[in-house]
């Protein structure tokens, strides 16, 4: 009975054609898919695991990064605006999280770099790219997105984030609160309706901040084009689930004290886990929201792996070839690995068992910038070197198995020759020379 009330609910979400049916329900189904692949995607376990380890990574990079953020924000002047956040974001926490705030507090006041030595201030920023680097390794996942060959530019995106980010939220909490302390927003509180419309845009701030930074995260640091209407979407999201979240940990931290009789003073430090846990869950489900929004055709096959047939990586690999080879001739350089699964409409990780096998046989390269090459002049790279490169990848998953048998391998070198044949020495050149004399006519 289960399964075949799964089978109709699975039919009602999946194969209800949203055409003709009202704005609503249109809506309707349309949220009820979002929270299916959701629900699906947290179950693959994934996106749990990636949390859990964020939140240990987190646990060793935090006084680090607090450290860090308070020196290069003690050189702009707001460094004094970072405990009382530290207070209002472990408020969820109940009284003991004011006691963990300030001890965090106190670790940062104690950090002194002078006697910490190039070996360990090596360590303590390492600690905190780090983190900065699973949350992109997180995101590169959900974007199923290489993650960018050029360590020179990771490391400046890394830094970047470290150093500016905190710069900007507590520029702009340090500008919020001038301007709310402005003797005219004073006088304007006074005066109806504008009192009661400052102090609702008063709340609404704060939530509108983390909506800003869901925002930017979302944006910068998939390695991957990231649409805004997507991105704000799915920070949108995310922005009410970690409301929500915290409200409702509130009360469920006031509730727990008698857990202090078990745990005694590491409660606080469990209920600070499972809170960051929660806050991690959120941002990687946000950004899985924003990838479903810019690419809804993976709402609901998810992450199942595509098995790609022999003859259709034959094509991918002559298809790969004919657009980097056409935009090679015309002097241009577009392609990255992920701009071409963009472009054919295929997962990355589909795609990037072609792009191996083409460079392992020097065929295709790739540059600094991430941007993809023909491994040699065009005319020397033989559309049969092309199918022989796919054909013959080596495959770590059937190593072992034993496939010596004369009547086959003797099948198998006449189908080799039969295709030699067939292409004889047609090269790449002549291959997208129709395409490029054509552009050029």
């Amino acid at each position: 009975m289960f399964a075949d009330a799964h089978k109709r609910f699975d039919r009602l979400i999946w194969n209800t054609r949203l055409d003709g049916l009202p704005l609503p329900l249109r809506f309707s189904v349309r949220i009820g898919r979002y929270i299916v692949a959701l629900f699906r995607d947290m179950l693959d376990g994934q996106l749990t695991l990636r949390a859990m380890s964020l939140v240990y990574t987190t646990l060793l990079s935090l006084v680090p990064l607090l450290a860090l953020s308070f020196s290069v924000l003690k050189g702009f002047g707001v460094h004094r605006q970072v405990q009382p956040l530290l207070f209002r974001l472990a408020e969820p926490l109940g009284p003991k999280g004011e006691e963990l705030a300030a001890n965090l507090v106190g670790f940062v006041d104690n950090v002194r770099v002078d006697v910490l030595g190039s070996v360990g201030l090596a360590f303590l920023l390492y600690m905190v790219i780090s983190l900065v680097r699973k949350i992109e390794d997180g995101f590169n996942h959900i974007w199923r997105v290489r993650p960018s060959t050029n360590f020179a530019t990771r490391m400046s995106a890394y830094i970047s984030v470290i150093l500016i980010g905190p710069v900007l939220i507590f520029t702009a909490l340090g500008l919020i609160a001038s301007i709310s302390s402005n003797t005219l927003v004073q006088k304007l509180l006074a005066i109806e309706p504008f009192g009661t419309s400052l102090l609702l845009a008063g709340k609404l701030v704060p939530f509108i901040l983390v909506i800003a930074a869901f925002l930017f995260i979302y944006i910068f640091i998939p390695n991957n084009r990231v649409q805004f209407t997507s991105a704000l979407t799915g920070a949108a999201v995310a922005g009410v689930l970690w409301s929500t979240t915290i409200f409702l940990f509130s009360g469920f931290a006031a509730s727990t004290t008698r857990y202090d009789a078990i745990y005694s003073g590491f409660a606080v430090l469990i209920l600070f886990m499972i809170l960051l846990y929660l806050n991690w869950l959120i941002l990687l489900l946000g950004a899985q929201i924003s990838f479903y929004h810019q690419n809804p055709q993976f709402l609901r096959s998810g992450r199942a792996r595509i098995y790609l047939s022999n003859r259709l990586r034959e094509e991918l690999a002559l298809l790969v070839m004919y657009l980097v080879g056409e935009d090679f001739s015309r002097g241009q350089r577009r392609w990255t690995a992920n701009g071409l699964s963009a472009r054919i409409g295929l997962p990355g990780d589909a795609l990037w068992y072609v792009i191996n096998a083409l460079q392992s046989a020097e065929l295709l390269i790739e540059s600094e910038d991430d941007k993809l090459l023909p491994g040699r002049d065009l005319q020397s790279i033989r559309v049969v070197d092309i199918v022989r490169a796919v054909r013959s990848a080596p495959d770590a998953q059937h190593g072992g198995i034993d496939l010596s048998a004369p009547a086959v391998e003797s099948l198998m070198s006449r189908i080799d020759k039969a295709i030699d044949g067939c292409v004889g020495e047609q090269n790449l050149r002549e291959l997208v020379a129709p395409s490029a004399s054509t552009e050029a006519d």
